[in-house]
């Protein structure tokens, strides 16, 4: 992820009391998250890694327990939904294919992202990573549904596709 020249003493907080104080990470995070939802709404086209990591980085960073969470797009790679499908503890989420496939056919859609958060901050998969997407994929795949990446939110963002791992 890019170092940027925002700092939280640039960032203010309007109370209710009229008066300005700098915003907090969490604060910056909550109106990130916020943000991102309005710019990536429904239709939003998520055809580049760069798009879905900005997304899933406003989205998952900085939690503190693991996080589990779908996008579903339609046949042009836009938007239908974000869904986040499942919660866990600081190093593990369980997650049940059931559930994602339930989901993708109930919003109709042509093909998936996966992604999780590493609240470490690393971004290396871990073999239960590997093996929850590779079970998600051929569940998917055995009603004609794609998974086209997964990623994984830490200090940065890994695409297992540019990886070679799908």
């Amino acid at each position: 992820m890019k170092k940027s020249a925002i700092s939280t003493a640039t960032l203010m907080v309007l109370e209710a009391s009229g008066e300005y104080r700098p915003a907090t990470p969490k604060e910056i995070l909550a109106a990130a998250k916020s943000a991102v939802g309005y710019i990536y709404g429904r239709g939003s086209e998520f055809s580049s890694p760069d798009a879905a990591r900005e997304y899933l980085s406003a989205k998952l960073a900085g939690r503190e327990n693991e996080c589990f969470a779908v996008l579903f797009l339609d046949n042009r790679n836009k938007l239908i939904e974000y869904r986040e499908m499942f919660y866990g503890t600081i190093d593990a989420s369980a997650v049940y294919p059931r559930e994602v496939l339930k989901a993708a056919l109930e919003l109709n859609a042509a093909s998936v992202l996966l992604a999780h958060n590493h609240p470490s901050g690393e971004t290396e998969p871990s073999m239960a990573d590997m093996r929850i997407t590779n079970r998600l994929k051929d569940a998917l795949a055995m009603v004609e549904i794609r998974v086209l990446d997964h990623f994984i939110v830490g200090r940065d963002v890994l695409s297992f596709a540019e990886r070679g791992l799908l």
